[in-house]
């Protein structure tokens, strides 16, 4: 018995109603959301899901409170794409997520690779993937390229030991730990296949696109006017013939490779414009020009020269 109760005095009312949109205000996910729309081209697909996944939790959360529910759902998402789609960009948000609406303590985002978890000799994995996990309690856990820590042509491989600590994390420590699992599609099939542990323990797939030829040309137009650059117009068209072209290469890597493409071409126009003489415009400082772009690799391989660098920028 309550002490109101046995004091003769009623226990308060629940509400009968609820405003979501008030409460979807006042947790802050409308910023989250639109920051993500700011900071990725396209996806369409993905951040239609994870505004649903936020949807989906604001609801669990007030349902919470109301006391309709009592279990903490599974959070553990698996993120499935190429190179250079986001990934890592929108497990951050969805930590921000995830902290607004009191599902992880801190809100903070942990990356690590096979290479953070597993150790080289007996006794060391542990210890390696304890204190990553102590690192990331209280927030989001990115593993990327996942499968490689399960190899199973390995019978003494340490990965199984990272495997089964995880696995434990995963399932007692819930409420205090989201996972999320990322790399290529096909191979993080293989590796659910191979381990069963992790997917029953996974409540969110997302499958990440890869960008269209206009989405990387306007993901471009933004890296260069972050920069104060921006492409004249046959530079544009050179930039055009260029994602095209690297698009058929190999270790194509979506906005990465952009980006990388984007470097390159800053470094010929330095050199270009250092070598004029006389006087320069302040202007000519931020244009990136046809020249600075068609003298990439990608596009002398496409057009029948050397292809011994296929795949550089």
């Amino acid at each position: 018995m309550s002490t109101k109760e046995s004091a003769g005095l009623p226990e308060p009312a629940l509400p009968q109603s609820v405003n979501l949109r008030q409460e979807y205000a006042e947790t802050g996910l409308a910023d989250i959301l639109d920051q993500l729309d700011r900071e990725l081209v396209g996806l369409l697909p993905v951040k239609t899901r994870i505004r649903e996944i936020a949807a989906l939790l604001l609801v669990d959360r007030v349902r919470r409170r109301m006391g309709l529910t009592v279990e903490t759902p599974t959070l553990h998402m698996s993120f499935t794409g190429n190179p250079g789609t986001g990934k890592t960009t929108v497990a951050m948000r969805m930590a921000d997520i995830l902290h607004r609406l009191g599902y992880v303590r801190k809100g903070h985002l942990v990356s690590v690779t096979r290479d953070d978890l597993v150790g080289q000799y007996i006794g060391h994995t542990a210890p390696k993937t304890k204190e990553i996990l102590k690192k990331a309690m209280g927030g989001v856990l990115f593993i990327d390229e996942a499968y490689y820590l399960y190899r199973q042509e390995n019978e003494r491989d340490y990965g199984q030991e990272a495997i089964e600590i995880l696995l434990q994390v995963m399932e007692n420590q819930r409420e205090d730990l989201v996972v999320i699992l990322a790399g290529y599609g096909d191979r993080m099939d293989k590796f659910f296949r191979s381990n069963p542990g992790f997917r029953s323990r996974i409540a969110h797939h997302i499958d990440f696109p890869d960008y269209s030829d206009d989405e990387l040309l306007r993901i471009a137009e933004i890296m260069l006017a972050k920069q104060n650059y921006r492409l004249s117009p046959d530079g544009h068209d050179a930039l055009i013939a260029y994602i095209e072209a690297r698009k058929g290469q190999p270790l194509f890597a979506n906005a990465r490779s952009i980006r990388n493409a984007l470097d390159r071409a800053r470094l010929r126009q330095a050199n270009r414009i250092f070598a004029s003489d006389g006087a320069i415009a302040i202007d000519t400082l931020s244009i990136i020009d046809a020249p600075d772009i068609l003298a990439s690799r990608v596009l002398k391989n496409a057009n029948g020269a050397d292809t011994s660098d296929a795949g550089k920028e």
